[in-house]
């Protein structure tokens, strides 16, 4: 059943990013303590809509400690047509598989979480699996009404011809058509799959991070805050390793990933 129109996304959770950052500061996972070290496996990190880079630079510091080998988006602010995002990160996508000879894991934040699916869907052979940190998969205008007014905001001055951002033709329109196809549809086979929500989030109705092709895992963690929950480090550890057990071996020889579960868990 879907939420109530009426029950908005507690918007003022949202102002416990300061808290969240230092429990981060503070926990075991940030020191890389009890986190196995990833051998150089290639992430890459997509933020979220109208962040950039550098609001996942904390998560991005954390995971080439640990032995991660990353890449970024290339993004000052996440505004730009759906589509055209897809086709750039798909050449950023393939440069880091093939410099590193493995499948790339993928972890996108709110927005970028939906990017991250549809470059799962059409590039498999270059991705192991994907990461998503409150991302409304189901409904990506299931936001609060306050946000979904900065979209339309960027909208109009899309269409009124501000280069670098969507217009409002591109929810409808024949630039994204493809993209909510592959958005909506089934993950490739042998690509895992993570979908971390929490019902605290204050910008996206949770119910819509449940994408039934994910296994789902629920937080205490505000939606800015998944960038940097601990909750959500120690996720996303689980994860890239079970993609890199999945991964083991060349990328012509790879094991199935674990089977989905799509029943929503709660992290300890």
């Amino acid at each position: 059943m879907p939420p109530s129109p009426l029950k908005l996304p507690p918007i003022w959770r949202e102002s416990r990013i300061g808290l969240e950052a230092a429990a981060l500061f503070r926990s075991r996972v940030f020191r890389g303590l009890d986190v196995e070290d990833a051998g150089g496996q290639p992430v890459m990190l997509i933020p979220g809509f109208l962040a950039g880079d550098d609001s996942l630079g904390l998560m991005t510091q954390w995971l080439r400690r640990t032995g991660h080998r990353t890449k970024s988006a290339g993004m000052r602010s996440n505004v730009d047509c759906s589509s055209a995002i897809v086709e750039r990160l798909a050449e950023r996508l393939d440069c880091l598989a093939d410099a590193t000879g493995q499948r790339v894991a993928l972890i996108g934040q709110s927005r970028g979480g939906s990017i991250a699916k549809v470059l799962a869907v059409r590039h498999p052979g270059l991705v192991s699996g994907i990461v998503t940190l409150g991302s409304p998969q189901l409904d990506p205008f299931d936001v609060h009404p306050l946000v979904r007014m900065q979209v339309y905001a960027v909208g109009t001055l899309g269409t009124l011809g501000v280069r670098g951002l969507f217009k409002h033709g591109c929810k409808r329109g024949k630039c994204c058509e493809q993209f909510w196809v592959d958005l909506a549809g089934p993950m490739p086979k042998g690509v895992g799959d993570l979908a971390v929500c929490s019902k605290g989030d204050g910008i996206v109705r949770w119910r819509s991070c449940l994408d039934p092709e994910a296994e789902h895992l629920e937080i205490d963690a505000s939606h800015v805050g998944m960038a940097v929950a601990p909750r959500a480090y120690r996720a996303i550890a689980a994860a890239l390793a079970d993609f890199r057990a999945a991964d083991a071996g060349p990328r012509t020889k790879r094991r199935p990933v674990r089977a989905v579960r799509p029943a929503l868990k709660r992290a300890a």
